[in-house]
């Protein structure tokens, strides 16, 4: 299969480059002849998961153009300055097709590390498949807790906390607000289910039992029924946790069904504004809540990469396109990476896996504080619970309801 979006920087395979690399990806390779970085990554340019993907992959071939701008990043195990080579294909948001396609990342392309594509869905099959040929896999956004066992030391996730930690801060809130009556729906994948169990943990640990808890597919683009059958329960709060096309979907069903509840809670329009303004108007998401995701959740004092006003600056100036987190989360992928390159020794696997632990929570930037527990899930970015209010021309903000930290 031939990539249809490779940077312009990209080649396809890397020849002389790892001429000396071994078979076994964990090796460590020879550096006589190394005179170039790759990645290798999929995105999605299609299907339900091309809206995340999309600017997710861009954000990384930002930080790669930056990156090369001054000659590449430095990799200590080669004592110089390298550029930085992006081998990508288009997995039309499909996790059979990703499933090839990372093994042909590996397999025919050789790269020298890999990237997860957005979300739990499609890292799901990479999480495996990384673990079986001892490939190091940076995991971008795909928070599961499941990829996450002391028996796989071949994942980093780079930009988000695992999911189990998300709904700390909303079952918080939700407990100091007093609110007893509490229904949920949540997709059954990997991201969204770790995030029901976690919870409803908290809340029964408070004495509270959700009046309604229902898992649908992923796929679910109807929730009338579910609306209604949530309406029945006479809820306080209502929380949705989906994808985009869900919370999308839930939104325009709520709207139709002239049902009000004193807290609605969605996930994806503090990560995405744009699209959901674009797709529901101000009207539906308008005094909803959500998590606030850079850059409504800004850091200005950073110790590595750009901040998040320079970020906003220079990336629209390079790309033409405003910034949402999915940007930022593949910029700051790019980050780790570089730092691991740093301050790894080798470029070996396990080297590079060793690197991350090293200067875990020691790495201050534009997406909060880079922190990795030993199995590599991330745990020090957390996200608070806020407030949206959205005007009719379109500007949103966000009011913080909770702490990032909760």
């Amino acid at each position: 299969m031939k990539s249809t979006g490779l940077i312009g920087m990209t080649l396809v395979l890397l020849t002389a480059s790892l001429a000396g690399c071994g078979s076994s990806p964990s090796s460590a390779p020879s550096t006589k002849n190394i005179k170039d970085i790759t990645i290798g990554t999929l995105y999605a340019k299609s299907g339900s998961f091309a809206t995340s993907s999309m600017p997710e992959y861009s954000g990384l071939k930002f930080w790669a153009s930056q990156a090369n701008k001054t000659g590449g990043v430095y990799v200590k195990a080669l004592h110089k300055k390298v550029p930085v080579k992006i081998v990508a294909y288009n997995d039309q948001s499909s996790a059979t097709t990703a499933t090839t396609l990372y093994s042909q990342l590996i397999t025919v392309n050789h790269v020298n590390m890999l990237v997860a594509d957005f979300g739990s869905v499609l890292t799901s099959v990479a999480v495996p498949i990384a673990q079986e040929k001892k490939m190091l896999l940076f995991d971008q956004t795909g928070t599961g807790a499941s990829f996450f066992t002391p028996s796989n030391p071949y994942v980093v996730l780079t930009s988000l906390p695992t999911s189990g930690l998300w709904p700390t801060s909303l079952a918080q809130y939700l407990i100091h607000k007093g609110y007893s009556r509490i229904a949920i729906v949540y997709a059954t994948n990997d991201f969204d289910q770790s995030q029901d169990q976690t919870l409803v943990s908290k809340l029964k640990a408070a004495h509270i039992t959700p009046v309604y808890n229902n898992g649908v597919p992923t796929s679910t683009s109807s929730y009338s029924v579910l609306l209604n059958n949530m309406a029945h329960s006479n809820p306080q709060a209502v929380i949705e946790l989906g994808y985009p096309n869900n919370d999308i979907a839930f939104l325009q069903a709520l709207k139709a069904s002239g049902d009000h509840f004193p807290m609605v809670f969605t996930i994806f329009p503090g990560q995405l504004p744009q699209l959901f303004l674009s797709s529901l108007g101000p009207g539906s998401i308008n005094n909803t809540y959500t998590y606030p995701a850079p850059p409504l959740l800004t850091f200005s004092h950073v110790n590595y990469g750009l901040n998040t006003a320079q970020f906003e600056s220079a990336y629209k100036k390079a790309t033409g396109q405003s910034t949402n987190f999915l940007s930022i989360a593949g910029y700051n992928t790019g980050l780790i990476i570089q730092k691991t390159l740093y301050t790894a020794n080798s470029l070996s696997q396990t080297s590079l896996r060793h690197a991350a632990s090293r200067f875990s929570g020691g790495l201050s930037t534009l997406d909060g504080t880079f922190k990795i527990n030993s199995e590599g899930a991330q745990i020090g970015e957390t996200l608070p619970v806020g407030k949206i209010a959205a005007n009719s021309k379109g500007r949103l903000s966000v009011k913080f309801v909770s702490s990032p930290n909760a």
